[in-house]
């Protein structure tokens, strides 16, 4: 996944909103939203190829999402970094998760990674490149891209033309979904698919064998659970609902 977009704490009845679409490979197969795991139970994509997942939420409504994130030297990633959002996944707070972020990059190597991690309490991206680092977030909308987490922009040289022009578009993205007044999560995930399909904002990307390959919608309450999920760009791809024989929310 390529951009990730969080409310947090924005709206009362969903703390965790998130509109994120995911770019890779044309020929890497993925599983739609489904049971990820049971225990806890947790509701996430799987890549068919690695078996991990690129973003998803438990049952105790923590959230996970992952993008790439740019480097001009590569790591010797051994450990799929979808398989570390599972492992997070079976947290039952983002503090907790925050600790099992911290541990598995001292046990293990990955490629470069944004993490984002919320609950309705709690929410931070981690930020890899060989070392960890830590971005709390506060109250407010969020949009974290392969070169930057909010205006904290990391250009490699090796991308720069490419990195510049994700951050501006990034900025973009952040600007226009910032909340309005008394806008509902409902109005609000409505209005931000539009932005992920929309191809003047630069995140809905069609390419020589890579490119947008599917796109969600989430929102986490106490009493809420919703995901839209587009199985295609959506630019050109209908959201559809997500439900699932759980024991939870309104699935």
């Amino acid at each position: 996944m390529c951009t990730l977009t969080l409310a947090w704490q924005v709206f009362e009845d969903a703390p965790v909103a998130v509109a994120a679409n995911r770019d890779e490979a044309l020929e890497r197969e993925s599983r739609p939203p489904s049971v990820y795991r049971e225990e806890p139970l947790i509701v996430a994509p799987q890549d068919a190829e690695a078996g991990g997942t690129w973003i998803g939420y438990n049952e105790h409504g923590v959230f996970a999402g992952i993008t790439n994130r740019w480097l001009d030297a590569e790591l010797a990633g051994e450990r799929s970094r979808g398989l570390l959002v599972g492992d997070v996944l079976k947290a039952e707070s983002a503090a907790e998760a925050a600790t099992v972020v911290e541990n598995a990059t001292v046990e293990n190597e990955y490629d470069g990674f944004n993490l984002v991690i919320a609950d309705a309490a709690d929410a931070y991206c981690f930020q890899w490149d060989g070392s960890l680092e830590r971005t709390v977030f506060e109250p407010g909308v969020h949009v974290v891209v392969n070169a930057a987490v909010d205006d904290d922009v990391s250009i490699p040289d090796s991308r720069a033309e490419a990195a510049h022009a994700q951050a501006a578009n990034a900025r973009a993205v952040r600007r226009d979904l910032a909340a309005e007044r008394d806008e509902s999560v409902s109005d609000w995930l409505e209005r931000a698919g539009t932005v992920l399909g929309d191809h003047d904002y630069g995140v809905c990307i069609h390419g020589d064998g890579f490119g947008t390959r599917s796109s969600s919608l989430l929102a986490l309450g106490s009493d809420r659970r919703q995901y839209l999920f587009a199985p295609g760009p959506p630019c050109r791809t209908s959201y559809e609902d997500v439900r699932l024989e759980c024991d939870f929310g309104d699935h």
